[in-house]
């Protein structure tokens, strides 16, 4: 009788060898078609942080089919160490935390949110669409609907900037306020406005070309509430630290929209096509921008 060995076969060994086979070919079979979770994450990922071309303003004002990133100002005179003095935070397509874990993109709604990265990538473009069948190139004006659709991000189908009234089951994860997200379908909740800074102003600026690269209040049509980035409200995702974008208006004590409700549309620069406008050097002198001298 022959002594046992470790070379013995003892158990399923003949099945655990057709699994392990079984295994490796499926393994083959979805790496051909691109199947497997990293080569999606991969995919998805070279669509979000695909370098995007910004339009550039000849007139300096917005107009519909431009393809823009929206981005909210830091306010030089907070600058500190305290919470929500980052700098500049631009609108950006978020994946949700969840994400790469899933074996895909989150179906729509889809959340938004603010980063720190100020180049225009897919993520963080948006193109301006006309609600009322306005021509493109026409600039848009304060006081006239419009639309913010994806540029492509996640897939070949757009998808558009809405709100809604907070709800029950509806609300910002962490503020708890009016939530911001992104939807493929069309309807009065994807409509938003730009309105003068000033309020002293807005009647006499009715109807005026909304200027680019200049701060504004961009409002939600349905709700009547201004877009806004309180910066208290963060998470990490995949792609770092990211800001909640939420529906809010905040005054200040001279009924004023703060400085979390001001936003720029910002413009490629027209003399150097891979850099922005806000990329450009203050013109003012090094005193004049410290003392705030126009």
């Amino acid at each position: 009788m022959a002594a046992y060995s470790p070379g013995v076969l003892i158990g399923n060994w003949a099945e655990e060898a057709l699994r392990e086979e079984d295994r490796l070919r499926d393994f083959m079979r979805k790496r051909e078609r691109g199947e497997l979770l990293i080569q999606k994450i991969n995919k998805m990922q070279d669509k979000l942080l695909k370098k995007i071309q910004l339009s550039v303003s000849k007139d300096g004002f917005v107009h519909f089919g431009d393809t823009v990133m929206l981005l909210n100002p830091v306010n030089e005179s907070r600058v500190g160490n305290g919470p929500g003095t980052c700098g500049s935070l631009a609108l950006a397509a978020s994946l949700g935390e969840t994400w790469p874990c899933a074996a895909g993109p989150p179906p729509a709604p889809r959340e938004v949110s603010a980063v720190e990265s100020t180049d225009p990538v897919g993520r963080n473009a948006f193109c301006v669409l006309s609600v009322d069948g306005v021509t493109v190139g026409e600039p848009i004006r304060f006081g006239q609907n419009f639309r913010l659709g994806t540029t492509g991000a996640f897939s070949d189908q757009m998808f558009y900037l809405a709100s809604d009234h907070k709800s029950f089951i509806r609300f910002a994860k962490k503020s708890y306020l009016q939530q911001v997200f992104l939807t493929d379908q069309l309807s009065y909740l994807t409509c938003w406005q730009a309105t003068c800074l000033d309020p002293q102003l807005r009647l006499e600026y009715e109807g005026f070309p909304v200027p680019a690269n200049t701060k504004i209040i961009i409002t939600h049509c349905y709700t009547n509430r201004s877009l806004a980035v309180p910066r208290n409200f963060w998470t990490r995702s995949y792609f770092g630290k990211e800001y909640e974008v939420i529906c809010h208006t905040y005054l200040d004590s001279h009924k004023a929209e703060e400085d979390k409700n001001h936003w720029e549309v910002v413009t490629g620069n027209h003399s150097d096509e891979d850099r922005t406008m806000i990329d450009r050097p203050d013109p003012r002198p090094e005193g004049d921008q410290k003392e705030g001298v126009l």
